[in-house]
């Protein structure tokens, strides 16, 4: 795995996710593969043409020598026809939102995981800190027993 949002476990609920390619540059692949990228924030949009990618930093390799270079710049994501129109008639209808959560190798090639995600409201999110701190102080509690 060469990158993954955790936070996007924790703010949604999953509802769906699908496996997507993404275009990357050559120098944009080393630097993935470095493990430098950052899905944290990143969101996906749809535009007449397909779906992109935006807040995504990958930053510039160490090694290139090209001198501009925008580390968040809108990346396209390779969906079939078909599945970018279910999924904006999903997000649409459901009111839905479409979330990137891993990016990672398969092969030689690097794809992103992309979620059908909910929001969580507040007390949701507390529940579950709540529930995976008692989990903790009970195996700690078993653990000193011994």
């Amino acid at each position: 795995m060469l990158a993954e949002n955790k936070k996007a476990r924790f703010d949604y609920q999953i509802v769906e996710s699908f496996e997507a390619g993404v275009v990357l540059s050559g120098s944009e692949v080393k630097s993935v593969r470095a493990g430098s990228a950052s899905l944290t924030g990143a969101r996906v949009i749809f535009k007449d043409d397909g779906a992109y990618v935006l807040g995504m930093t990958v930053p510039k390799y160490k090694f290139d020598s090209s001198e501009e270079y925008d580390p968040l710049k809108t990346r396209k994501i390779l969906l079939h026809k078909g599945e970018i129109v279910s999924l904006s008639t999903k997000m649409k209808s459901a009111g839905l939102t479409l979330v990137p959560v891993k990016l990672y190798n398969k092969g030689s090639l690097i794809k992103l995981e992309i979620a059908l995600v909910r929001g969580k409201k507040k007390y949701e999110k507390r529940e579950l800190i709540k529930k995976r701190e008692t989990a903790i102080g009970l195996a700690r509690r078993l653990k000193i027993n011994r």
